[in-house]
């Protein structure tokens, strides 16, 4: 087989942003190995790759999960880097955390994201605890309107709308002819050969 052809149409990079605890892990994982699991805070970044079939083509979804606590932020800029999809995550019964997006989230991206039509995607976790809920719909459709993202609520742990909360994302990447542009030059330099940065302990901004 001839290695140089990659199996798949194009390549794209996703990112998960959000505060801490608000189960973008948890997200993650019942989208790309179909379980739910309680998770310890990822420490920096993690990154899971799933190849989907949408829209007829084969896709490679890298799908990048940073850390929400703030002692990582100095890592982020470089994740932004050729992102054509990011998923702004909140939890539905913690009021900062909605807040959080709109103060520090939303801002980040404009500042570091190197793809001018990157697709944005709110998503409100944890509706399994509906009785918990502050954050409502309304609030949650009227912000993602505000900043011009898609949107969606879903529970990673009883996986409704998991897969949607994705899908959705990744097919207005392939509506969108900048991003698939990106989409075939990463297949053509593979991300997968360049290591993600190290978490250096000179640049993180603890204490």
């Amino acid at each position: 087989m001839d290695s140089s052809q990659p199996d798949f149409d194009y390549l794209f990079k996703l990112l998960l942003i959000g505060d801490s605890g608000v189960g973008k892990s948890s997200l993650l994982l019942s989208f790309t190995s179909d379980t739910f699991d309680d998770l310890s805070p990822t420490i920096g970044v993690d990154f899971k790759v799933k190849i989907v079939t949408l829209g007829g083509k084969k896709l490679k979804l890298a799908i990048w999960d940073t850390a929400g606590q703030e002692r990582f932020r100095t890592l982020t800029s470089s994740y932004y880097r050729g992102a054509q999809g990011v998923i702004m995550v909140y939890d539905v019964t913690r009021r900062e955390t909605f807040t959080n997006l709109k103060d520090i989230w939303a801002k980040e991206i404009d500042l570091y994201s190197t793809n001018q039509d990157c697709i944005r995607m709110l998503v409100g976790n944890k509706v399994d605890k509906d009785s918990e809920r502050v954050v409502t719909k309304k609030e949650g459709i009227d912000f993602a309107r505000e900043c011009g993202c898609l949107y969606l609520e879903c529970s990673a742990k009883t996986r409704v709308n998991v897969e949607q909360c994705f899908e959705e994302l990744v097919l207005k990447i392939l509506d969108t002819p900048s991003l698939l542009a990106e989409g075939s030059k990463g297949v053509k330099k593979n991300i997968f050969s360049q290591k993600p940065p190290e978490a250096d302990a000179s640049t993180s901004g603890c204490c």
